[in-house]
């Protein structure tokens, strides 16, 4: 009989101390979401699984089995003889798929008759999808402090400040791969948003609940993705500090901050194209104008004078009253990035 483990919580696979963890699904699925560290072995490929499910739902499950057998046996001997051929046999893997089913129990099987000490996940990864669902919409969360501000003022680099200084940071844009606003594309791409969302889980029970965790004032949304009941709730009611910094020093670090946009003149007007319903066109023909002539300030700076200065006064002025304290920052620079992590650090022990 082949051990399962019991998963109770989200990070509990990262303590359990096996030497793999194998995600046996298609790769489809894989990419859309898994456990933390899981590599993607297959059993059936995206195609291969397609296929199989044709064929159970308008042949017969017997067909449909006798195939998945064949092309699992298949796709098992290719797995061992490549990336499992070094393993010894005091390997210890984890193997789960989407319920803990054929396909998982199948790839066991045959691990274990070669000898590895294999484990299964018991309800594969609908059991883990469960407990990041949970914790994302009922919580715990940690009580957050939020670093709020002007676009362009460094927050999240004072995030990285903060925790390079031992502060305990959840930095939401880097979990979402994305910077918030219309010229917040990352390379890569975001996330699918349940991969977000687990994430999120794993980087939140990795925390000491009893001191706070500073995060970036953001909207409901980080691009595509939607963040997740309890930390909406968390954040909306957490206290914030904000940061000040002149909009000239603003635009400045922007620019030198958006290297994917400042690359690429086309890329940043087929941004200020989604802008049409905001701006009148002559607005947005000076401002593609001064994208051609790269010049990555001078718009940054217009950008946050004339569109996002004046809507991020209005989100402000609805949490207006959770503001504790502010933080004036003269340069973005190594040496101001710094002072003012340092600053904030000490307003966290009067919050």
């Amino acid at each position: 009989m082949i051990p399962r483990l019991a998963l109770a919580s989200v990070g509990q696979i990262l303590t359990e101390g096996f030497d793999a963890v194998i995600d046996v699904r298609s790769p489809a699925e894989f990419a859309a979401d898994h456990l933390p560290g899981a590599i993607n072995l297959p059993v059936l490929d995206d195609e291969e699984r397609a296929r199989v499910g044709t064929i159970y739902k308008q042949v017969a499950p017997f067909e449909a089995r006798k195939l998945g057998a064949a092309l699992v046996a298949a796709n098992a001997a290719r797995h061992i003889a490549g990336p499992l051929a070094g393993h010894g046999g005091a390997w210890r893997p984890l193997v789960y798929c989407w319920r803990g089913g054929q396909r998982s129990g199948s790839f066991a099987t045959i691990l274990s008759q070669i000898g590895w000490r294999v484990a299964l996940v018991e309800g594969g990864y609908k059991s883990w999808r469960r407990l990041v669902v949970e914790r994302m919409q009922a919580g715990p969360v940690p009580r957050l402090i939020v670093l709020d501000g002007n676009t362009g003022s460094g927050k999240t680099a004072i995030l990285a400040a903060l925790a390079a200084r031992g502060v305990q940071v959840l930095d939401l844009e880097g979990l979402a791969n994305h910077r918030g606003s219309l010229f917040g594309a990352m390379p890569g791409g975001q996330p699918a948003q349940p991969m977000f969302e687990g994430r999120m889980a794993l980087a939140l029970e990795g925390f000491d609940v009893s001191r706070p965790v500073v995060v970036e004032a953001e909207s409901s949304r980080i691009g595509d993705l939607q963040l997740p009941r309890a930390v909406w709730s968390a954040l909306t009611a957490g206290p914030r500090i904000r940061i000040d910094v002149p909009r000239p020093e603003r635009a400045r670090f922007t620019a030198a901050t958006y290297s994917e946009i400042t690359a690429d003149p086309a890329e940043a007007e087929a941004v200020l194209d989604k802008m049409i319903r905001l701006h009148s066109r002559e607005t947005l023909a000076g401002w593609r104008a001064m994208a051609q002539a790269r010049d990555w300030a001078g718009l940054a700076e217009v950008l946050m004078e004339q569109h996002y200065d004046p809507r991020y006064a209005s989100h402000r002025a609805r949490y207006g009253a959770r503001e504790r304290a502010s933080v004036t920052v003269p340069r973005l620079d190594v040496a101001g990035i710094a002072a003012a992590a340092a600053e904030v650090e000490v307003l966290l022990s009067e919050l």
